[in-house]
């Protein structure tokens, strides 16, 4: 790590959103170029800098600032360059010229100390003389501020984004409460905080620190693993090992917490659970909605079995008992679920269910994502949403326009890959259906459960309150295909076929990771767009089960991005921690950003989600700024400040790749742990093809997943308050 003093000879550039900046420094009789997330800095000014030096192929050296204090002129000269500068209002070169010649070297003791004194120079008044001063007090305060942030090892980048959010009150708030960073600064967590808490002096077993790793850890619960509740000793011993107290002390705050209202505690089926009241209130929410749903019974659309017949006739296409029976339960009632896995004519049901139930009025479909949506769409015939989209989004996080005062008009509303929609999602969906709706909930209950809190699909099936039909038997699958046996076979515990020609499931041996690795990226950039004569970018995606090793999604992204998409000489690319992003790069958002704003050829909107996929169109490495193209042509710009948000997608874990379709997928398979080498996730992977899979690894990796038939528990009480609700109404009819 390089340590530097100098004075700011130039400031090249500085991006106000995210403190961005490239200085020009003198140290001794040398030029330095600075650049990084750093204070407000001037002409004249000191820095003392700590970095790491890197050699930029257009610029040379330069030091990348991890740490920076700004300091004031030591010299006549600097102090004259720095009240020149602008960043003083009401200073300019000729008022500071004045100053010095008044004040020499003193000029900043009666900026700060006697500032009434600037009516001694010619031109200065004392509203003009307050107007400096004040100006002076807030640079003095941030400096002061951004300095203590940086001595408790907050980076610059956080403590400028504290800075922006508490101004000059930040050392006060962090002193008093430093557990506050958690909840209102982006990018915070509690480790971050924690480890300023305990450098500023809070006692291990401070009453606030428990509290805090407490709530910590049942939020780091719904978002690492989806789960609506913990029970009780589950979240307590997660909160020891996190805080390494003891028993008593978080059993005592955990009690207080629920005694306060910060979270809530339940008997689930014999088991002590605890919740958020936010997850709590949405979870009784959606089974409320739900089970009401279920228990509506309309007068059947008239002429559906004429319907079914009809289309028979017309799709040459004879329909199976149960989706018949599919079609028909839509007709007749509030809530209709149908569910099997690929092939089995999911597709066929609902392009029946469209025709059949024309005469109920207006139809809608909609998926949970922008990619489900597309394929939706295009199998369906007819123009399908994003739920987001359908609900006209409104911002903020469960903001959507349609809701119980403002529902959707749609008197039949078809929503696919329900499996991926958490659950409150489907809360935001179930406010905004009007009376006499008939809701079709289409999904395959074997795939992953989605990334957000719940598993509301799963549950419905298991309660038991609402008609669902299971499409079993392969409907519809072309001559010689693979793909869709070997997803069945893989669900029933059954090793998929491979190999043999004109067969598109096919497996690649290898014996170690890096030759798999290898192996990935001879067949994504050689002979898989050979094979298919497909785009490489577009059609063919690589996932892997893991994010970490030679064939995880790390990895496998970096060597993926420079066989297909190398450094050009002369284009800008730029760098944040190990991913480097270019023009073309394919890329996705890994978290719900509902505040980011995007421009589209039909009009502007705001809100990027947790899965979009988009490509960099523009990189600007002067303003740290990248352009990403989304689907439906929609653009956001991102900066230092949320790049984080953005991972390379050559290669994507299987979670991730839920709700969409590709030609062609290659899933890496030679070792990991148990609890993710499910048979679920290999299903999942293979059910995202539509013309090829390649396995690549070890035989033995791909049958242990096969037999691997464990399903983590995600902590859900859904489907028992469903049960619960469906007697009560039933006792009351």
């Amino acid at each position: 790590m390089a340590q530097l003093e100098g004075t700011i000879e130039e400031v090249v550039f500085r991006n106000e959103e995210n403190g961005w900046t490239v200085l020009v420094l003198k140290a001794g009789k040398e030029r330095v170029s600075a650049v990084g997330v750093m204070p407000e800095a001037a002409v004249g000014e000191r820095a003392r800098v700590e970095g790491e030096w890197t050699a930029h192929p257009d610029w040379g050296m330069q030091l990348r600032v991890s740490s920076c204090e700004i300091l004031p002129p030591d010299s006549r000269r600097g102090m004259e360059r720095f009240l020149a500068s602008g960043y003083i209002r009401g200073v300019g070169p000729a008022t500071a010229k004045l100053i010095m010649q008044r004040f020499g070297k003193d000029a900043f003791d009666i900026l700060e100390n006697e500032p009434h004194r600037l009516t001694e120079i010619p031109g200065i008044g004392p509203k003009k003389a307050a107007q400096i001063a004040e100006s002076y007090a807030e640079r003095r305060e941030m400096r002061q501020a951004m300095v203590f942030l940086q001595t408790y090892g907050l980076s610059a980048q956080v403590s400028a984004k504290i800075f922006k959010a508490y101004g000059p009150q930040a050392p006060d708030i962090v002193r008093s409460a430093p557990y506050r960073l958690v909840e209102d600064i982006e990018g915070v967590g509690f480790l971050t905080a924690d480890a300023v808490a305990r450098a500023i002096g809070v006692s291990p077993d401070d009453p606030g620190r428990i509290r805090a790793g407490i709530l910590y850890a049942m939020e780091e619960a719904v978002l690492s693993s989806g789960h609506c509740f913990l029970p009780y000793g589950q979240l307590c011993r997660a909160a020891m090992g996190l805080l390494k107290t003891d028993a008593e002390r978080v059993d005592t705050a955990a009690r207080a917490l629920v005694l306060e209202g910060y979270l809530i505690r339940r008997d689930v089926d014999g088991e002590d659970a605890v919740y958020t009241p936010r997850l709590y209130e949405a979870e009784g929410e959606v089974a409320q909605r739900l089970a009401s749903l279920a228990a509506r019974r309309l007068k059947s659309v008239p002429g559906a079995e004429e319907a079914i017949a009809r289309y028979e006739k017309k799709s040459g296409v004879t329909l199976s008992p149960e989706q018949r029976e599919a079609v028909l339960a839509a007709s007749g009632g509030g809530l209709t679920v149908v569910t099997g896995g690929p092939g089995t004519g999911k597709t066929t049901c609902i392009r029946c269910m469209l025709e059949a139930l024309a005469g109920a009025g207006k139809t809608e479909l909609c998926a949970p994502t922008g990619r489900a949506a597309k394929c939706m769409s295009e199998a369906s015939g007819r123009e399908a949403k994003t739920i987001h989209r359908l609900l006209e989004y409104g911002g903020d996080e469960d903001s959507f326009l349609r809701n119980e005062l403002d529902p959707i008009d749609a008197d039949v509303l078809v929503v696919d890959e329900v499996s991926m929609a958490d659950l409150f999602l489907v809360r935001a969906l179930l406010r905004a259906c009007k009376r006499g709706v008939r809701l079709v909930l289409v999904g395959d209950a074997d795939q992953l459960p989605p990334v957000g809190a719940g598993n509301v699909l799963a549950d419905l099936i298991q309660s038991g309150v609402a008609p669902v039909i299971h499409l079993t038997r392969i409907y519809r699958q072309e001559d010689g295909s693979r793909i869709v046996e070997n997803a069945h076979r893989i669900n029933g515990g059954e090793m998929p076929l491979c190999n043999g020609k004109g067969s598109d499931f096919f497996f690649e041996r290898c014996d170690t990771a890096a030759e798999a690795a290898e192996a990935v990226v001879r067949l994504v950039s050689a002979r898989l767009p050979r094979y298919l004569d497909a785009d490489p970018m577009t059609a063919i995606q690589t996932m892997a089960p893991m994010k970490k090793g030679d064939v995880g999604v790390w990895a496998l992204n970096r060597r993926l991005q420079e066989a297909l998409n190398p450094r050009r000489e002369g284009e800008d690319e730029l760098t944040r921690g190990e991913t480097t992003l270019r023009r073309g790069d394919r890329v996705m958002q890994i978290r719900n950003d509902y505040q980011k704003e995007w421009t589209s050829p039909s009009g502007d909107g705001a809100g990027v989600f947790n899965g979009d996929i988009g490509f960099v169109t523009g990189v600007d490495k002067a303003a740290r700024t990248v352009t990403v193209r989304f689907d439906e042509d929609r653009e956001a710009k991102y900066d230092d400040s949320d790049l984080d948000d953005l991972e390379l997608a050559y290669c994507m874990s299987v979670h991730k790749s839920q709700g969409g379709e590709f030609d062609a997928i290659v899933l890496p398979l030679v070792s990991g742990p148990p609890m993710l080498m499910t048979r679920n996730l290999l299903y999942t992977a293979v059910t995202r093809a539509k013309k090829l899979v390649v396995l690549v690894g070890r035989e033995t990796c791909v049958w242990g997943m096969v037999q691997n038939d464990h399903v983590t528990r995600r902590y859900s009480a859904l489907a028992g308050r469903l049960r619960m609700l469906a007697e009560l109404q039933a006792g009351q009819a």
